[in-house]
């Protein structure tokens, strides 16, 4: 073997020996369950506590039963270690937006959860869709607004510009249907079976120990 042949060798070596030390760490890295990153968002994960972004709308039924079959048992299991938020995500043609304001600015006043829960309960338990005035005044005291304050935030337009900015997000992520889940704003999951979910959370609430 001649002196270029070695090189050549060696070049190869090397490149084989990079290749798989890549590998090596990209299967350190990967956490456990089905998921796929989404390419060029950002992380917005917090140490100790995942963040659930639910990319639906308040008029699917699917969305309604994941809320209550999946999202509540993750909630109530894993506690304060995980954030769920709904995205307004209007995929149901012919709906006025007003669920989704009415949830947005009671996030605002810090009773976003609450206000989900009462908007599916309205829509698809009693099947009231207009969400005039007087039905908000009963929804709201039993969220527990003050009434005054919560139409005064609907009127500034402010839970409207937050709905769009929910959407634009969702269409920067090609949320093709309702409900969508991303974990931690770049982690899309397709796979909506709890167990998965509950395995890929998991998996990042211990690398987070083990950092």
């Amino acid at each position: 073997m001649n002196v270029m042949q070695q090189g050549r060798t060696v070049l190869l070596f090397g490149i084989a020996f990079l290749y798989l030390s890549v590998v090596a760490v990209q299967a350190a890295n990967r956490l456990p369950g089905e998921y796929e990153v989404i390419k060029g968002e950002p992380s917005l994960h917090t140490p100790g506590k995942v963040l659930l972004l639910e990319f639906a709308d308040f008029y699917c039924p699917h969305c309604h039963l994941f809320e209550r079959v999946v999202t509540s048992k993750l909630t109530e299991e894993f506690g304060e270690r995980l954030e769920v938020r709904l995205i307004g995500f209007p995929v149901i043609r012919g709906k006025l937006p007003t669920a989704f304001e009415m949830y947005e600015q009671a996030r605002a006043m810090g009773k976003g959860s609450e206000m989900k829960s009462v908007l599916f309960r309205t829509i698809h338990k009693e099947q009231i869709h207009v969400l005039d005035r007087g039905l908000r005044s009963l929804l709201l005291r039993e969220v527990g607004l003050d009434a005054k304050a919560f139409e005064d935030g609907l009127a500034s337009g402010e839970p409207y510009k937050a709905l769009e900015q929910g959407i634009a997000w969702g269409l920067r992520v090609q949320v093709k249907h309702t409900p969508t889940v991303v974990l931690d704003g770049n982690l899309r999951v397709s796979n909506l079976d709890i167990d998965n979910l509950r395995t890929v959370i998991n998996g990042i609430l211990e690398k987070d120990k083990k950092s």
